[in-house]
């Protein structure tokens, strides 16, 4: 997705598609294992079976891109960064409640039109279904949003130390949180409290790779896979301690979101730092999955309950990791292209009345 306040980097895209594409593997795991499916048990794939961590990089790279976009423009208009923001998410995000709220229509009261603020808590609307289910994140990263003018400007004045005295302040309120608590793993997991440090911690990333992104693209061939190691050995230490599925009551997510968020910082400055690493088609595929990766978020659970509801796990060559492998396409292919159009009629005609928000004025269009 293009930006009129900084430079495009089609690197950024593509996380957003690895982003988007973790969660989608997570939450079809988790049907394929309602409908008879033999759960993955390798540590080596706990970035599947713990694939809700693909938000844990989409709130980390956020904190990253805007982190970039302040270091380079040094100031912008508030007003009109909350505008594009809005302009961003909102479309989508609106049409998303507004189904919720129809499904939901037999139990709706009044006040549910308060939650389009706080998808993220108590029992919003969009949380009675699970084809509306991953709206919760919205609200978190709208929160960041609102604030991060205010912590860029503090960051460029102090230097990286502001952020990292914010990030002290945050693991205090996760250790004061926990004895208080005792659905703990799902606050951490949803909540500014358990999250607001991933933003932190994309800001910093982006302060690191502005001092020191010539050597990272100089080491980013090694780089890059020892990150993924690392984000898989990240994975697999949740998916041993703490998984989050049966939730716990476990002090491992006290520090989990940093571990995660840490991890992902590595990976995004590797990933950043290594320029080209695909064929050149293969390269704008990718880019084109990171631009619709916001409505193949928001969109993926119906599309995969959809197919679950009618067909079931498909037997179609007997050869159940074949028809696995099948279903599992299928279903990437139908959210690909129902995001696809629903980019172009929903999202796109919103991003092309943005404005920059910056002094210096740049590229086309986040």
């Amino acid at each position: 997705m293009k930006s009129l306040n900084l430079a495009y980097n089609p690197r950024i895209d593509q996380l957003r598609w690895v982003a988007a594409t973790v969660v989608f593997l997570y939450h079809f795991h988790l049907q394929y294992r309602v409908h008879g499916g033999t759960p993955l048990s390798s540590p080596w794939l706990a970035w599947i079976t713990e694939g809700h961590t693909g938000v844990g990089l989409f709130f980390t790279l956020s904190g990253f891109l805007f982190m970039q976009i302040a270091l380079f423009q040094k100031q912008f208009d508030y007003r009109q960064f909350l505008r594009n923001r809005c302009l961003r998410i909102l479309p989508l995000f609106l049409t998303i409640f507004v189904l919720a709220l129809s499904i939901g229509r037999d139990k709706f009261a009044p006040a549910d039109l308060f939650y389009v603020f706080a998808t993220n808590l108590g029992l919003a609307p969009t949380s009675y279904t699970p084809i509306t289910g991953a709206a919760w994140s919205i609200s978190l990263e709208f929160a960041f949003y609102l604030v991060f003018p205010f912590l860029a400007r503090f960051a460029l004045e102090q230097g990286a130390r502001y952020l990292v005295k914010l990030l002290a302040l945050m693991l205090f309120f996760k250790l004061a949180a926990f004895n208080v608590n005792e659905h703990s793993t799902l606050m951490y997991f949803s909540t500014l409290v358990g999250r607001f440090d991933q933003f932190l911690i994309g800001m910093l990333a982006a302060m690191l790779f502005e001092r020191h992104g010539g050597k990272i693209r100089t080491h980013a061939r090694w780089l890059l896979p020892l990150s993924v190691g690392v984000v898989v050995l990240a994975c697999a230490a949740l998916a041993r301690y703490a998984s989050f599925m049966p939730m716990t009551h476990d002090r491992f997510w006290i520090f989990w979101s940093m571990i995660e968020s840490g991890s992902w910082a590595c990976f995004i400055l590797a990933w950043v730092g290594a320029g080209k690493v695909f064929p050149a088609a293969l390269e704008r595929l990718l880019s084109h999955g990171g631009k619709i990766s916001f409505s193949f978020y928001l969109m993926h659970m119906a599309v995969l309950n959809v197919l679950a509801g009618w067909f079931g796990m498909p037997v179609i060559t007997g050869r159940h990791g074949l028809d696995t492998f099948i279903a599992l396409a299928v279903a990437y292919g139908a959210a690909w292209g129902l995001s696809t159009l629903s980019y172009s009629a929903i999202e796109e005609p919103f991003l092309r009345m943005r404005h920059s928000y910056g002094k210096t004025k740049v590229g086309a269009g986040a």
